[in-house]
């Protein structure tokens, strides 16, 4: 009887999980499908504390079962609420390699299960006599995949911190694939040879899933960050899915294929949006530069600016304006001061759109979650294809702390590193405005020949302030 009740517990988390991930996909069904899927892990959860069974007996410690979960929900729960915008990528990465690392341990944990305690007992000899071949082998995906994701998670961490550089050297990709036809080699002598110091080299293909974590991002350049956390991502839930094989978890295996998926999903699409081919991202060589910094190195084109008051005129006498939302504007945390200046020009007859780049920010859907906060209506936010066909007719385009995803040189420049980069071709409207705290190039590194076009200006000053000025001039004219 509780085995059924516990069938019915993960039904329902798995249930929970579908329909909560198909509420994602939509702003004004977003929180509630949160919330829907955290309540089917609550109800997940408990019914494996309460109604699982091991060899007829319940699960133990529950003390320390308790202790992990009231320490891990106020951690999460006081980490979600005190962090700023600007620093969500990195809340994303940090707790995206917490899931790595525990599908790594519950691999660590059940290997060690496997090991025969009778030292004249081999290891190919506990295999072979309980069929356990391919549960270690999934015990190996488990462990290399969520290694991959954890080591990976932390640099990308680091680096979207600032606290960690991109560091490249000569034969990386070399050394990237030695490394994972070691891990191979090694988890198939692992399986099917005779091994006579197994832990040894468990602990060898564990070290270097770690390893190829870091030689993953480590060199990966600052415009293709969200792709990597999209990606890492989806080896967070497929190493997750393999720890649902192992324990013959239907709900954590559900879980696990719903993030492998969507996180696979939205990978492609982002590759797509910058340009790139699996095949680099997997090998790590987005955007890699042998110093780790600006790649263009020439000198910035010569630039106008313009005045507040002139914009504010521009603006309020426009037919359409665009806004293009970038990074600076999250710095500024100035999106609740972006849209009041919106209902402001709309007032006044003017048509307002957000053109949203699939990769503008530091992690997908960015700009997307900064402007939901300030209740900017969804309906307003284009993306990249429409977002294109709209700028063509615009009368006046801003652009918010944005670099990278307007940059012309993916255009017009062969040499440049994001050269084939789908990007918002801001130059189609009469005029364009780029907010900027000073001429320093984006986070790839690498100068804007936008900034010297004819129909450019400058606006140089910390958004939060400029908007809350501009909006102020619009409203007295």
């Amino acid at each position: 009887m509780p085995s059924s009740i516990l069938s019915v517990c993960y039904l329902i988390g798995s249930v929970t999980f579908i329909v909560g991930l198909k509420m994602l996909s939509h702003p004004e069904t977003a929180r509630r499908g949160n919330w829907l899927a955290a309540a089917g892990m609550v109800i997940s959860i408990l019914g494996t504390l309460f109604l699982y069974r091991h060899d007829g007996e319940h699960l133990h410690n529950y003390g320390w079962i308790a202790g992990g979960l009231v320490i891990g929900s106020v951690v999460g729960t006081m980490a979600a609420r005190q962090v700023k915008m600007t620093a969500m990528p990195q809340m994303v990465s940090l707790f995206n390699g917490m899931g790595g690392l525990c599908a790594m341990l519950i691999a660590v944990i059940e290997f060690n299960r496997l090991l025969p305690e009778d030292a004249s007992v081999t290891f190919a000899q506990v295999l072979e006599s309980r069929q356990l071949s391919l549960y270690v082998l999934a015990i190996l995906a488990g462990l290399v995949i969520g290694g991959v994701s954890f080591a990976g998670s932390v640099i990308a961490f680091g680096k979207l911190d600032g606290k960690i550089s991109d560091r490249n050297f000569a034969g990386q990709q070399v050394v990237n694939m030695a490394v994972i036809t070691a891990i191979a080699a090694l988890s198939v002598y692992l399986i099917c040879g005779d091994p006579r110091q197994p832990a040894l080299i468990f602990y060898t293909v564990t070290f270097l899933s770690l390893f190829y974590g870091v030689l993953f991002v480590i060199p990966i350049g600052g415009a293709d960050m969200p792709v990597v956390i999209s990606l890492l991502n989806s080896f967070t839930g497929v190493a997750t899915a393999f720890g649902g094989f192992l324990y013959d978890n239907q709900v954590m295996l559900t879980g696990g294929i719903l993030v492998g998926s969507a996180g696979t999903i939205l990978t492609i699409m982002m590759c797509k949006a910058m340009n790139r081919s699996i095949r680099n991202v997997l090998l790590g060589s987005f955007s890699a530069t042998a110093s780790g910094g600006p790649v263009s190195g020439g000198e910035q084109g010569n630039y106008k600016e313009i005045g507040l008051n002139d914009l504010a005129i521009l603006m309020a006498y426009a037919r359409k304006v665009m806004i293009v939302p970038g990074y600076g504007l999250a710095v500024a945390q100035a999106q609740h001061v972006c849209h009041e200046m919106e209902k402001l020009l709309r007032d006044k007859g003017v048509e307002v759109k957000y053109a949203i780049h699939p990769v503008a920010g530091r992690m997908p859907g960015h700009m997307n979650v900064l402007l939901a906060e300030a209740n900017v209506s969804y309906d307003e936010l284009l993306d990249l294809e429409p977002a294109n066909d709209a700028l063509a007719t615009a009368d006046v385009v801003l652009i918010l702390g944005a670099n990278d995803v307007v940059n012309t040189a993916a255009k017009n420049d062969p040499s440049s590193p994001i050269y084939g980069m789908p990007i918002l071709e801001v130059g189609k409207a009469k005029a364009v405005v780029v907010n900027k705290r000073s001429m320093r190039p984006g986070y790839a590194g690498i100068d804007n020949a936008l900034f010297s076009e004819p129909n450019t200006s400058m606006l140089f000053g910390d958004a939060k302030s400029v908007l809350q000025n501009l909006a102020g001039a619009i409203k007295e004219l």
